[in-house]
């Protein structure tokens, strides 16, 4: 694993991502604000507010790359996620000899096995000549841990940032049905079915309608999933579903703060921009074991639906007390151990 950072001169950051495409938007016409690009925007305003200049952009493909560097000039390009075929970054280091490459990933080896090009580029990445300033760079340990396992050499470890935290909500306690949001992309590892079960016999076991909210703009190999939570809840009386399109970062805020309750007992996760985004806003939020930084309280196995009622009961009984406090200092925790690793790699004092 690489530990060595020499970085004479002034630092200039560019994260470049991929456009996501919506469901219905084939053809990239809107530019979205997905998790990726939120959790990349976050990293890059905490490096400007702590002395290096960084900047982000989304491009349609791999030769768009050409042209941001050019224009930005930066000394390190960030590439958020797996999408630039590894012979590429030979072009580019000639076109760029000085510039210093990063590909992060965000996801983990049970996610990126869906993915049937992800362990040839990162080997590929890793036996690029070595004057091609190339590192591979996971959010997780886990992930640094399991790549240095299998012989990946070009390691290095840059976690996700979560602004800071401050706002508490004022809760609804009176409202005659519960409001659960479930959201995100549809795909299969999200877990979206089994949740929206356990919302149904979470709202029969308090009495109340349940509504279940969720994205449906954005389904990635989920076809199958959001088929089978429609029919589930075309099948209920009382319970609904609410399907929503993919928002801006600051509406989606707006959208959650209205829920009484968040799920994301997802079967794989390296962080989860849209947990960190419940906690943010006072709502209490159910995870699963792979978003490592919730309280234990608020977390299920995400094949067990009655511990993800029991859960949810929980949080949502003792939601006055606001035991999503323990949540909040747990998100300022790695952030800030986040924030010091990433100024330290950049070699920069921190704020």
């Amino acid at each position: 694993m690489s530990r060595h950072h020499n970085h004479p001169h002034k630092q200039k950051i560019l994260f470049i991502l991929k456009k996501k495409k919506l469901y219905d938007d084939p053809s990239y016409t809107k530019t979205i604000h997905s998790g990726l690009f939120n959790s990349a925007r976050f990293v890059s305003q905490m490096l400007n507010e702590n002395g290096i200049e960084s900047h982000c952009v989304q491009v349609r493909d791999n030769n768009d790359i050409d042209r941001e560097v050019t224009k930005y000039k930066p000394t390190t390009v960030v590439i958020e996620a797996l999408w630039v075929v590894p012979e590429k970054f030979e072009v580019l280091h000639k076109l760029h000899p000085k510039v210093k490459w990063i590909v992060r990933l965000h996801s983990e080896i049970p996610f990126i096995a869906n993915e049937g090009m992800a362990m040839e580029w990162i080997f590929g990445y890793d036996r690029l000549d070595p004057k091609i300033n190339i590192h591979i760079a996971p959010n997780t340990l886990k992930m640094v841990w399991d790549l240095d396992k299998v012989g990946i050499k070009k390691l290095i470890y840059l976690p996700n940032y979560y602004p800071a935290v401050k706002k508490v909500k004022t809760h609804n306690h009176h409202k005659d049905h519960v409001d659960i949001g479930c959201f995100g992309a549809i795909r299969p590892m999200k877990n979206q079915l089994i949740q929206a079960v356990a919302s149904i016999e979470f709202g029969n076991s308090i009495g109340k309608p349940v509504h279940f909210h969720l994205n449906t703009e954005r389904i990635e190999k989920g076809e199958t999933v959001i088929k089978n939570i429609r029919a589930l809840f075309e099948n209920q009386k009382i319970h609904k579903l609410i399907e929503h399109p993919w928002y801006t970062h600051q509406d989606f805020i707006k959208v959650i703060s209205h829920m009484d309750l968040g799920l994301q007992v997802s079967f794989n996760e390296t962080f989860n921009i849209v947990a960190a985004d419940f906690v943010s806003e006072d709502v209490p939020l159910i995870g699963s074991n792979e978003i490592n930084w919730l309280s234990f309280i608020y977390k299920a196995s995400p094949t067990a639906s009655d511990q993800i009622v029991n859960r949810m009961k929980i949080a949502y009984k003792f939601r006055k007390f606001n035991l999503q406090n323990l949540n909040k200092i747990n998100l300022k925790k790695v952030s800030k151990e986040s924030k010091e690793i990433w100024c330290s790699y950049f070699k920069t004092k921190k704020h």
